[in-house]
């Protein structure tokens, strides 16, 4: 008899275990779905605090995986409501500079997309190339300006945007159609190691 309610009671408290282990696992589950849903970045804020992004520290790739997280939480295949493509959300006239026409193709090939950004990111750096010269260094607006700032707003803006927000010395500002700014990326991509750039009107992918 005394066996009888030993066992019992080791049952008993094995379904005590497992039935809080599944309201745990249940919890936890909708705290992250929350946070995926829920968190917006602002303009103060780290990435990296926000998204969780692997820490790579201040080099070219720890520059190249923020922006992408930015842009499309680092998804190759992503396309967004606006047609813009792959992890760092290309528009169509950007790629057919780089004579790249096939979009399947450019979404189903990693290799082709980490080349066309940093395709841009060169042709970025020489459009500005003056600019970078004159204005890194300086503060507009409060934002202490950087060489990588600068190549991720024009990667979100366009080099000619930038060329304006500089030289009107923070007059000519800039959204997105999502409410993204120059000056928002200009701040949140600020002092990362692009010198592996080069700038080059025409490079080859």
């Amino acid at each position: 008899m005394k066996k009888i309610i030993v066992i019992l009671s080791l049952l008993t408290l094995v379904l005590v275990i497992s039935s809080f282990s599944k309201e745990e696992r249940t919890l936890n589950s909708n705290i992250t779905s929350t946070i995926e849903i829920s968190t917006v970045p602002n303009e103060k804020e780290s990435l990296h605090q926000i998204y969780n992004i692997p820490f790579v520290g201040n080099s070219f790739n720890g520059f190249k995986e923020a922006v992408a997280f930015k842009e499309s939480q680092g998804r190759y295949h992503v396309v967004n409501t606006l047609g813009y493509l792959g992890k760092y959300q290309f528009g169509r006239t950007t790629l057919e500079r780089f004579k790249i026409y096939n979009t399947k193709q450019f979404l189903s090939s990693p290799e082709l997309q980490e080349d066309a950004f940093i395709a841009l990111c060169s042709v970025n750096k020489w459009i500005l190339r003056k600019d970078i010269r004159r204005s890194v260094g300086k503060k507009i607006n409060g934002i202490k300006i950087t060489e990588s700032g600068i190549l991720a707003a024009a990667h979100l803006s366009g080099a000619g945007n930038v060329k304006k927000y500089l030289r009107s010395n923070g007059k000519k500002k800039f959204k997105d159609a999502y409410g993204s700014s120059i000056e928002h990326y200009l701040e949140q991509f600020s002092g990362f190691n692009t010198s592996f750039i080069e700038a080059n009107k025409k490079p080859a992918l």
